[in-house]
């Protein structure tokens, strides 16, 4: 059974998450507050954490920091107030996989979850190792191991970024659209409407063009998508 931690403390809300989690059949533990919330994600290794920004005692930044500074890999989908667009970028830099904003259905929430448990499961064993290695600028991106180096050094991406650089390579340079990469990256129907793409897309440009204002190689195709230039 898979493990979901929620960090609210709106009891409420904590309360529905985890009668509407539970009846989806996972196991499922509540935190009210960022320190109790660190300390139960540290000790009992959750597969997912559902985590709220706003929290007292320690807010869901530090507590996303010290998680990611700690090597804790599991994903996290933050919840973050609408119209706080700072906030979700701040999450995703400091290693979030999603998020989702208040207030939010919870077939949508349900639908991410989902995403991201699947796609955090390790990779069934292939009988060559892996695609090899792929090439573009001074990037070399190894998805056996899912390590992406920039001029031979280790470039920090998120499972979410890194699934998302993967999906561009495999197009070899032609357009894909916001829509498919949400479909192939995230697992979400078309009903689902979301910036996800379009965040990402600008952390992996911070992270891996010389200009991220004017990228070379992961570009913006008009009314389209995106396309990656090698």
């Amino acid at each position: 059974m898979m493990r979901i931690l929620v960090v609210e403390d709106n009891p409420d809300l904590a309360y529905g998450l985890r009668n509407n989690l539970e009846i989806e059949g996972y196991q499922v533990e509540v935190a009210d507050d960022g320190t109790k919330g660190l300390a139960r994600a540290r000790d009992g290794r959750p597969d997912l954490i559902i985590l709220d920004l706003m929290l007292p005692g320690m807010d869901g930044f530090r507590v996303l920091r010290a998680l990611r500074e700690a090597g804790r890999t599991m994903p996290v989908l933050i919840l973050t107030a609408r119209g706080e667009e700072a906030d979700k970028v701040r999450g995703l830099r400091l290693g979030a996989d999603d998020y989702v904003t208040k207030p939010f259905g919870v077939l949508e929430l349900l639908a991410r979850v989902e995403a991201l448990l699947r796609r955090a499961a390790p990779p069934l064993p292939g009988k060559n190792g892996g695609p090899p290695p792929e090439r573009f600028g001074d990037i070399e991106v190894i998805p056996a191991s899912r390590t992406v180096l920039r001029s031979g050094q280790p470039v920090p991406l998120t499972p979410k970024e890194f699934d998302l650089l993967v999906a561009l390579l495999r197009r070899r340079g032609a357009v894909v659209t916001r829509l498919d990469l949400l479909r192939e990256v995230w697992g979400y129907s078309a009903e689902v409407l979301s910036r996800t793409v379009d965040t990402h897309v600008a952390e992996l440009r911070r992270k891996l063009e010389t200009d991220p204002a004017a990228p070379r190689h992961i570009l913006t195709v008009r009314k389209a998508g995106y396309r990656l230039e090698k």
